[in-house]
């Protein structure tokens, strides 16, 4: 038994050699000089029709940035963003535009009961605090008040309440008014569509 360490004699049969080929007498033209080779490796490093192509695209997307940026101010469902599609998303938009809601003003208030804890005394600058906490509780009081209300419609017109439907109208509620997008379609007190 040979040791472990020692290598095993391959199994295989020989191959049998064959004749080597002639070796090649030339290759049958003279060696280009060092100029010539740099040119013939010389190409541009940006084709003309890979810039077309690009100039293409970007265009493309600049068109479609802006239909999506006149969809979000218009309203028009065709060219909204997939988040905001269909007639799920746009009742809970205009169920959530119809009504006043504490969220927009939040901050407002908070940066006007900042600017009043650096004018007043500390020790009333501490009121301005619990006002500022109150102002948060408010908040959270109507978004609890805005889930239910929404499940509620979208049961009683769409059967079922989709998921992610009613996160989408608490997060729309929580933006001030005029930075919505998409635009508010109804008026406030108006019915939804």
């Amino acid at each position: 038994m040979p040791a472990p360490w020692t290598r095993r004699k391959s199994t295989t049969p020989p191959v049998e050699e064959t004749a080597p080929a002639a070796p090649a007498v030339g290759k049958g033209r003279p060696t280009p000089r060092r100029a010539e080779a740099e040119a013939a490796r010389r190409r541009p490093l940006v084709v003309t029709d890979r810039k077309a192509a690009a100039r293409a695209s970007r265009e493309r997307l600049r068109e479609e940035r802006g239909r999506t940026r006149t969809a979000m101010e218009t309203g028009d469902e065709r060219y909204l963003p997939a988040r905001d599609q269909g007639p799920v998303k746009r009742f809970v938009r205009d169920a959530v535009d119809v009504r006043r809601n504490v969220g927009e003003y939040l901050l407002f208030a908070a940066l006007a009961l900042v600017l009043v804890t650096f004018v007043v005394p500390p020790e009333q600058a501490l009121y301005a605090t619990f006002a500022l906490w109150f102002a948060v509780l408010a908040v959270v009081v109507d978004c609890f008040v805005l889930n239910r209300h929404l499940k509620r419609q979208l049961t009683a017109r769409f059967g079922e309440v989709p998921v992610g439907s009613v996160r989408y109208g608490v997060m729309r509620a929580l933006q001030i008014r005029r930075s919505r997008l998409p635009k508010p379609q109804v008026a406030r007190g108006a019915q939804p569509r």
